[in-house]
């Protein structure tokens, strides 16, 4: 185990391509971090580069206290989990989880031991003299796993491991490696595209656009105190929900304002927002911070706006609801019991302490409660 780091690393391919820009991030000893981003963020170029597969165009990489920039990925005491598995189609379970160990020279009884533990661990035990044709896809990637944990590496490298499993499948191998990590407690770097694994398993969650770090913090943090427009948006299903406009200022209060749409911002959010009264922002609030009555008592608030409803998508124990109001598109999370149904007239009321508001022409976030980790 040990902790890994990357300073002021920039990728640049041929032609001038830059896949990471300038990025430092630390890793500590047993932690599990996730890298998470759109396609072409970065990310999985990130992680090969600390595997030692993509060589690396400026900066420094270390694990434990060794800087490994011209270390070959054989001896950088890491092992690497991809999303197609990378099983060997001729070997057995048994020959595949061994082979690494095989070839760096282990005695055939400590490969014995580790095999074994390691597939007890996992619950392949009776699968090792199957071959992976034979094998599902969740027990595939089991094997992938338990060929990275016999090699007791100092890291875990994995490359959107679950991406190729059907949605329940998915689900029960994210608490698998949730226990595993637990049982474990080898530092872990995870890539994924999906937000819903890097919320659930990753202790803390680096968010990527563009090959840049936007934000890197614990999982509620994320979603609490987004840095920017792009985190805000990115983290959290349905996304949140955004309206520019402008911020102004009416006797003792400050209102967020768009065409037809006026928000009273409470007095905490106002004196945090108070330097761009008068300016440009974004107003920013999440689906689930949004309540939506049909009852006419509310339509004197103040926060309270005319929308009509345009689509319904029940999901169980809640819906989604896609509403407009003020020639603007909005998503709001309401529980199931309450009845709604296309063309409906009904009220949104924003809960004025749950939203955001960011600067225009940078994305900031300027109505955070606490600073917000960038790196």
């Amino acid at each position: 185990m040990a902790e890994v780091s990357i300073e002021s690393v920039t990728k640049v391919y041929p032609g001038g391509v830059v896949a990471v820009k300038d990025a430092s991030l630390r890793v500590d000893d047993q932690e599990f971090l996730v890298l998470v981003g759109p396609s072409g963020c970065g990310k999985s170029t990130t992680l090969r580069m600390i595997a030692g597969l993509e060589e690396i165009t400026e900066g420094l990489i270390r694990i434990g206290n060794r800087v490994v920039n011209d270390v070959p990925p054989k001896d950088r005491d890491i092992a690497m989990v991809f999303q197609n598995y990378a099983l060997y189609p001729h070997m057995t379970v048994y020959k595949n989880m061994a082979f690494g160990l095989k070839l760096r020279g282990y005695p055939k009884a400590e490969i014995d031991t580790r095999v074994a533990e390691a597939a007890k661990i996992l619950g392949i035990t009776s699968l090792l003299d199957r071959k992976p044709k034979a094998l599902s896809g969740g027990q595939r990637q089991r094997v992938a796993v338990g060929r990275a944990i016999v090699r007791k590496p100092a890291a875990f490298l994995f490359d959107e491991p679950l991406s190729n499993l059907d949605a329940k499948l998915r689900v029960e191998m994210r608490a698998e490696l949730a226990k595993l990590h637990h049982r474990l407690q080898t530092t872990t770097i995870y890539v994924t595209h999906d937000q819903v694994e890097a919320m659930t398993l990753g202790d803390r969650i680096v968010v990527m656009n563009d090959g840049v770090i936007q934000q890197v913090a614990a999982p509620l943090t994320l979603y609490d105190y987004p840095a920017n427009i792009f985190v805000a948006g990115f983290i959290g299903t349905p996304p949140m929900n955004f309206l520019d406009g402008a911020l102004r200022r009416e006797g003792d209060r400050t209102y967020f304002a768009a065409d037809g749409i006026k928000v009273k911002l409470s007095r905490d959010l106002a004196g945090r927002v108070e330097a761009h009264t008068g300016k440009e922002v974004t107003f920013g609030v999440r689906p689930e911070n949004i309540m939506v009555k049909g009852h006419i008592e509310f339509a004197e608030d103040e926060n309270v706006v005319g929308s009509q409803v345009v689509v319904v998508e029940p999901l169980g124990d809640e819906q989604i609801v896609y509403l407009q109001a003020g020639g603007q598109d909005f998503i709001a999370k309401v529980d199931s019991h309450v009845s709604l149904e296309v063309g409906d007239t009904v009220n949104m009321i924003f809960d004025v302490s749950r939203v955001h508001i960011f600067d225009s022409a940078t994305g900031i976030n300027v109505s955070v409660r606490e600073p917000a980790s960038v790196v």
